[in-house]
């Protein structure tokens, strides 16, 4: 009887005889999966599975790596799905639809803008280009002013808009 290998099956197969599939098997899941270091991952958690296998017949080495790197593409695509429709319930969850508090929240988005519009100079602006997204540091760079001037400014605006909208409120509370 032939042997195919020049060391007894019951050792555990060496790297080196693992890391002579390594081409092959990258070529067989490069075209299975999106990106080439998702390939590289898929290659290599092959060889470790395969160096880890402790009772790992030489005879069968090439067959068993391309066995587990072909199921590793398959759980890929398993988890890519998953995570799909775990997004989607998620998302479905956040946006149950337009709500009456989310009419509300609108209006009053629109009200408080309009409430910017009556604050003076560097307070407007501040609370505007903080709407925008601009950071007071950035607001302070840009206008060549400290930060602390701008963080300032914020923050007197921020209450002038808090207190008209407590007057906002009072007027409301008080009629039938």
């Amino acid at each position: 009887m032939a042997q195919h290998s020049t060391c007894p099956s019951p050792a555990p197969c060496s790297w080196e005889e693992i890391f002579q599939h390594q081409d092959r098997l990258m070529r067989l899941v490069r075209r299975r999966l999106p990106s080439y270091q998702d390939a590289e991952d898929c290659v290599q958690e092959t060889m470790a599975r395969a160096a880890s296998h402790a009772a790992l017949d030489r005879n069968r080495l090439g067959p068993f790596l391309t066995s587990v790197a072909l199921r590793l593409c398959i759980d890929y695509y398993r988890d890519m799905e998953r995570r799909s429709r775990l997004l989607q319930r998620a998302a479905l969850l956040d946006d149950p639809g337009t709500t009456e508090e989310d009419v509300c929240d609108e209006d009053f988005g629109r009200w408080l803008m309009d409430q910017v519009q009556l604050l003076r100079g560097r307070e407007q602006e501040v609370i505007l280009a903080r709407v925008a997204g601009i950071s007071t540091a950035e607001f302070a760079r840009i206008n060549n002013i400290s930060i602390k001037a701008a963080e300032a400014a914020f923050t007197r605006g921020r209450a002038r808009l808090k207190t008209v909208c407590a007057k906002a409120m009072e007027g409301r509370t008080g009629q039938p």
